[in-house]
Order: C-alpha cells, then structure tokens, then sequence
C-alpha cells in the first residue's frame, strides 16, 4: 500500500510551549494522528562547526507518507530553529486496528474511502 504507508516523525523543539502549539497544529490540521511529546531530553550535536550541547524537548508523531511533505512545510514555517529535525521512519509493522485509526485520523476530508488495512506494510 505504498500511498497509505504509516510513518513515525521524529523533531525537536526548544522547549514545551513550541511543542505542544506544533503537536496541537499538526493533529487539528490533520497531519498526524498523534503527536507524543518527550520532555526535557539533551541534544548534542555539531552546529556551525561547533558541538553544542541543548534541552529540547522531542515530539514523535504519527502520520502517514502522503502527509510528510505538507507536515514539514508547516512545521517549517511555524518552528523557531533556521533547520529544524524533521526525519521520518517507515513503520516494518502495526496492528490492523491501530493503522486503520491512524489512516482515519489523517484522511482529508471529502477524500475517498480508505483502502482495506491488513495491518501489513509491504
């Protein structure tokens, strides 16, 4: 099903308030089903070849593939970072019941109906 695929994206913001104004746009807008979000975690990372050392806080959000480049748009023009961690992961496996809810979640509306779900995704 390689318009449906479920995908998990992975960003960071500066701090709670950023993440969750990004979570709530993100799941009204109909970009992710859910968004989770991981307090108070520390990056490190190379920046202007410099390591920098940051509290961010991490969001994980649950969208599917047809959604990502609209979600990066927005969370692009919204974020406070000049490049901000947008990265997707494909989902090896999810439970029939979970995927369907996910597709749902994220179905534009006026849209068709949605394909049949195995819970597979090859």
């Amino acid at each position: 099903m390689p318009d449906t695929d479920a995908i998990i994206v992975f960003m960071t913001a500066p701090n709670h308030a950023e993440a969750a104004a990004l979570a709530e746009m993100l799941v009204e807008a109909q970009l992710a089903a859910c968004v989770q979000l991981l307090p108070q975690i520390e990056s490190f990372y190379r920046w202007q070849g410099k390591i920098e050392q940051q509290p961010e806080v991490l969001l994980i959000a649950k969208t599917i593939r047809t959604k990502f480049a609209e979600l990066e748009r927005e969370v692009r023009a919204r974020h406070s970072y000049e490049t901000p961690e947008i990265v997707a992961v494909a989902v090896a496996a999810c439970s029939a019941p979970y995927l369907d809810w996910l597709m749902t979640s994220t179905k534009t509306p006026g849209t068709d109906a949605l394909p049949e779900l195995d819970g597979r995704l090859d």
